[in-house]
């Protein structure tokens, strides 16, 4: 006899509330990914040093155009909050202070994967393109037999299916966001290694 199995989505508002009530710790490395509350790996060495890397770069060279989040929130929708290693976001008067930013005021997310990628490729990825997020870097550090040195994933041209463009930078290559084209930036310089 088949058991029919209902869940239940969780909505930002529902996340908020049980961190309100402490059912989620503040330190509690979670994110809400279409209604479910996801446990994030911790952050290795390495994987914070890299995203500390990038956040420099990007401070340094993209100056008023775009304002750099690290690992904060990003409202997708109604059921997922993500929080992306780095994000480029629109600047606006004020800044986010009212409200998270959510897919319009995105110019890009770069997430650095490292012991998620499984999470990134499968649930965040298809999240974000469903969303309109218009350009989604992963940093690919493991290296694999198919795969003998870390890569950059570049994806673009969002939609309900995923991002229908998939570009690979590779050491040596530089690659610019596609709404900030003068901020070119090397795999070398995010590795730094």
């Amino acid at each position: 006899m088949a058991v029919a199995i209902t869940r239940r989505r969780f909505t930002v508002k529902d996340y908020y509330r049980m961190a309100k009530a402490g059912i989620l710790e503040p330190d509690e490395r979670v994110e809400l990914l279409d209604g479910e509350v996801i446990q994030v790996s911790p952050i290795g060495p390495r994987h914070g040093s890299v995203v500390d890397r990038a956040n420099l770069l990007f401070v340094r060279r993209v100056g008023d155009a775009a304002l750099v989040r690290v690992q904060g929130p990003v409202r997708l929708d109604d059921h997922s909050e993500p929080e992306p290693d780095l994000a480029l976001l629109r600047p606006r008067p004020g800044g986010y202070a009212d409200r998270h930013p959510g897919p319009k005021d995105v110019l890009l997310v770069l997430e650095v994967v490292d012991t998620t990628e499984a999470l990134d490729r499968r649930l965040k990825l298809p999240l974000y393109a469903r969303s309109g997020v218009p350009e989604v870097w992963l940093l690919l550090l493991k290296t694999s037999m198919r795969r003998r040195e870390p890569v950059l994933e570049v994806h673009r041209r969002p939609g309900p299916r995923g991002y229908a463009e998939t570009r690979l930078v590779r050491r040596g290559e530089q690659v610019a966001p596609e709404l900030l084209p003068d901020l070119a930036i090397s795999l070398d310089e995010l590795l730094g290694d």
